[in-house]
């Protein structure tokens, strides 16, 4: 979105994130944060998942559960906006490095480009965000986090790995976001062969981040879905199905 830095859409998905009362144990062998399928087509979304906007950003995507081939999804629709839904949990990538997740899109979008601020709209983005660490960070940065505390009475993130599905670039492209290094692009799905198909997918986190970063990850922070498409005025539907995370 040219008009807002990406870098405050972050610091908003991270905000929106940690202001959440909603948590998860790590005693399971698998652990569910979007349990979608339990739900009731039209009702309200689970305990803990709830929207995500931006300020100047005036037009959001519609978020719906709809019931899909017998069983209830997300069903996200944008015409030239941009918002997300996102749930807080907490979640050691050691104990638990694979995220597993269900994903159908109708369209790619013709302008998207993951190398350019004008292109970085996707049909269907998983976001993950990670823990703010004092000791991953450099002075200036640890003042940064702590200026932003001030402000807003929590830390931000650290980093977040953003899962998406583009129109043209290759699956497995691993880019810096064109806004902020603090998030790293990942390519899921690529292109049309796969519309109107459901996509199971599944991804270490753990070794993603060392890949993205450099460094062991700090603790998981937030998961986010979305589709946005405010930087290309296009339009794309998505559906999200349950989103879980496991031991390897």
């Amino acid at each position: 979105m040219p008009q807002l830095n990406l870098l405050k859409k972050f610091l908003a998905l991270g905000f929106a994130l940690i202001s959440s009362t909603s948590a998860i144990a790590e005693t399971h062998e698998q652990l569910d944060i979007g349990k979608f399928s339990l739900s009731q087509p039209g009702t309200t979304f689970p305990v803990g998942w709830k929207p995500l906007t931006f300020d100047k950003i005036p037009t959001h995507t519609q978020y719906t559960l709809v019931k899909d081939q017998d069983q209830v999804v997300v069903k996200s629709v944008s015409h030239e906006s941009s918002s997300g839904l996102t749930k807080e949990i907490t979640i050691d990538p050691k104990e638990y490095p694979v995220v597993q997740w269900r994903w159908k899109v109708e369209n790619i979008l013709q302008n998207g480009d993951v190398t350019k601020k004008t292109g970085d709209d996707y049909p269907a983005r998983l976001y993950i965000t990670f823990e703010y660490d004092s000791t991953k960070v450099g002075f200036f940065e640890k003042t940064k986090y702590e200026t932003a505390k001030l402000l807003y009475g929590q830390y931000p993130p650290i980093g977040a790995l953003n899962y998406i599905w583009a129109n043209k670039s290759p699956i497995g492209t691993m880019i810096p976001n064109p806004y902020t290094d603090q998030v790293t692009m990942i390519v899921i799905e690529s292109g049309n062969t796969r519309l109107n198909e459901w996509v199971t997918e599944e991804r270490n986190v753990y070794e993603d981040y060392i890949q993205a970063f450099g460094e062991d990850p700090p603790k998981i922070s937030g998961v986010a879905i979305m589709t946005d498409t405010d930087n290309t005025k296009e339009h794309a539907v998505a559906y999200f199905g349950d989103i879980a995370f496991k031991k390897k």
